[in-house]
């Protein structure tokens, strides 16, 4: 069933939260477009599908997170590794396959992990991280940790059996998992048109039971207010929530993808009318919350933290040979 949108949600963002949203958003950016420089100078191999477009998504959800949630995603990670807090530079090494990386250059792009920053991938099959995520719920549940799981999909996932299967025991458990997915549209370059048999992918839950709604996903705001809903609802005890974030990718759905399947013209019309970053900076700016010197000066402090993350991910060696026999099983 779809819920009716609630009036409750977080408290008005403070300026210092807005900045904060700013750089957080233009960090992911900047630190996208250097990983697709790398890429095509032949420094990254592999896959690599970058988050350019969707930033406010992540941020959004970070903005109300409790101290003990944890967060899993798809293959389109990077932004969410960097606003859980891992560093910079072992995720940049990491895409260059270096043993500075979080998987000690093992992992690429796709499988990355911190079970400090409770953070669990990084999952390079579709839609598997969606019944991993319903365990993080089970687990939140099971240690009374007050956590609840944001677990991340995109709209072409969403059409997988084994999400359903996630649903119906997050729903009949009541576990404390928000699921959100992140509709950019087009899944791995077919349009949600062709692909899902129902538009409102809010309502792919209602055979179980569990309440949803649609987001701007384009707008930090409306991401943070319905994260605090749904985020309350979990954490309440009243079981799972999916937010679909209707978002949009600016790129192809990996660095090999030309994006054939849709004009130009939209693609500078979702830039021009509906950025994240763009659309934040100007509240900031009429509102006189930050002026053109004090955005300058993040838009430095970020070039400097990615341009260092670069310089870590080609300075960092390879990882031994004997890493191969490493991370296979652990030992209790």
């Amino acid at each position: 069933m779809a819920s009716k949108k609630k009036e409750r949600g977080a408290a008005e963002p403070t300026p210092q939260e807005l900045i904060r949203y700013y750089r957080e958003m233009l960090l992911i950016r900047r630190f996208e477009e250097k990983a697709g420089q790398l890429y095509g100078m032949g420094l990254i191999n592999g896959f690599c599908h970058l988050y350019i477009g969707q930033e406010a998504v992540v941020v959004g959800m970070q903005a109300v997170a409790g101290a003990a949630d944890s967060c899993i995603t798809s293959y389109r990670d990077h932004g969410h590794m960097l606003v859980c807090g891992m560093d910079p530079k072992g995720v940049m090494a990491e895409l260059t396959g270096r043993a500075g990386g979080y998987s000690r250059g093992k992992g690429g792009s796709m499988h990355m992990f911190s079970r400090e920053k409770r953070f669990y991938g990084g999952h390079g099959i579709v839609g598997a991280q969606v019944p991993l995520g319903t365990g993080l719920g089970f687990a939140h549940k099971y240690s009374k940790d007050n956590g609840v799981a944001h677990v991340y999909c995109g709209d072409g996932a969403v059409n997988q059996g084994q999400v359903y299967e996630a649903f119906n025991m997050a729903a009949l458990w009541k576990l404390p998992v928000v699921f959100v997915i992140e509709n950019n549209k087009y899944a791995m370059g077919t349009s949600t048109v062709r692909h899902a048999a129902g538009q409102e992918l809010y309502m792919r839950g209602a055979a179980y039971g569990i309440p949803g709604e649609p987001v701007n996903g384009m707008n930090i705001i409306a991401v943070r207010d319905a994260a605090a809903r749904a985020l309350e609802h979990a954490r309440s005890g009243n079981g799972p929530y999916i937010l679909e974030m209707n978002t949009y990718r600016y790129r192809g759905h990996s660095m090999s993808d030309p994006a054939k399947y849709r004009s130009k013209e939209e693609v500078t019309k979702m830039r021009e009318q509906h950025d994240p970053i763009d659309q934040l900076k100007e509240k900031l700016l009429a509102e006189g919350l930050i002026d053109e010197a004090g955005l300058k000066e993040i838009d430095r402090e970020v070039k400097v933290i990615v341009t260092e993350a670069a310089e870590f991910s080609q300075s960092s060696p390879e990882p031994d040979p004997s890493e191969l026999w490493t991370d296979v099983l652990i030992e209790a």
